[in-house]
């Protein structure tokens, strides 16, 4: 007879075999009965995917960092082109602040600064990885030559067509995160596939709408005051097909640190955009207050997609029960 000791994580000593009985992490650890077939069971209440091993600083924080560059370029642009010097000045700068902070992230999480160049070795479109790294590649230099035109006050010509650029950039650089995470095996954020472009579009169209209406001058930010509105209900409208979509995944967004986060940035945006209709149009403080309170409602959208995706990792419930659901209903249907 065997003296092996059954643990949390199994056999001490021993690999699981076939008859391994399952646990399930819904019922805090208890055994159960092999034959039964509750959908939220696993091997000893373990994850079934591993869970990114990514920090919420960094990598939320670059999703957050990306998505307000690449807004604000596309208003730099605009108020390069509609003569608005001053919305268009304070863009840029924040543009090019925002995306070196999202590269500094973005390399911190990777550990050396030597595996972001290796990345641009090849170009491999069926990568999201690698389509962005060439898209932040192109974009950094040319919103880093705008700024630096707008201070320095010299080439304005060409600072003018590196602004455009990277303003024609813009789309791509707030939107191409949201692939980055859905091409990843977390069940809310992999689920969500379809939505999440246009949630992080909207969201980022609501951070750079809010840094303008707080920096630029109330006769300049009238394009920001119509972006805001576009942008939050943008974000309001996928966030609310999202979670229809994702069925049962979408508790790991409504729960916990994500529920608390995500409630927050609904509230903050609505009222940002409200504001920006009404008070932001007449008062400066209006416009500021709003445009704060969409920066921040775009921050904590950002944080709270990050930890509903890791807590959808971490449950089994969320992978085995729709996988579950698809396969009876392949069954229905044959």
């Amino acid at each position: 007879m065997s003296d092996a000791r059954v643990t949390r994580a199994g056999l001490e000593g021993v690999r699981p075999g076939r008859e391994s009985l399952t646990w399930s992490g819904a019922n805090g650890g208890q055994r159960r009965d092999r034959r039964s077939d509750h959908p939220h069971s696993s091997y000893y209440g373990r994850p079934i995917i591993n869970p990114p091993v990514w920090e919420e600083l960094d990598i939320a924080g670059y999703l957050f960092a990306g998505g307000l560059a690449g807004a604000s370029s596309i208003l730099a642009a605009g108020g390069d082109l509609s003569h608005r010097p001053h919305l268009a000045r304070r863009c840029k700068l924040c543009a090019s602040a925002a995306i070196s902070a999202s590269l500094v992230a973005l390399i911190h999480d990777l550990g050396r600064p030597a595996r972001f160049i290796n990345m641009m070795r090849v170009f491999k479109p069926t990568s999201p990885m690698s389509v962005g790294t060439w898209i932040l590649a192109l974009y950094a230099p040319l919103n880093v030559a705008s700024s630096a035109s707008a201070v320095l006050g010299v080439a304005p010509r060409a600072g003018r067509a590196a602004g455009v650029g990277a303003g024609l950039l813009g789309p791509a650089v707030a939107s191409y995160t949201a692939a980055l995470i859905c091409n990843t095996a977390v069940p809310a954020w992999h689920g969500a596939y379809r939505e999440m472009p246009f949630v992080f579009v909207g969201s980022a169209a609501s951070a750079g709408a809010g840094f303008a209406l707080v920096a630029s001058p109330l006769a300049e930010n009238s394009p920001a005051q119509r972006l805001a509105i576009i942008g939050a209900l943008t974000e309001y409208i996928s966030v609310e097909v999202l979670e229809r979509r994702l069925g049962m995944v979408a508790e790991a967004l409504a729960e916990g640190t994500a529920g608390k986060r995500l409630r927050a940035a609904k509230m903050l945006t609505a009222a940002g955009a409200v504001g920006a209709a009404t008070v932001g149009r007449r008062r400066r403080l209006g416009a500021a207050l709003s445009g704060a309170s969409l920066l921040v409602g775009s921050g904590f959208a950002r944080f709270g997609l990050f930890a509903g995706g890791m807590a959808s990792a971490r449950d089994p419930k969320y992978t085995v029960t729709p996988q579950r659901d698809r396969l009876r209903e392949s069954h229905t249907a044959a």
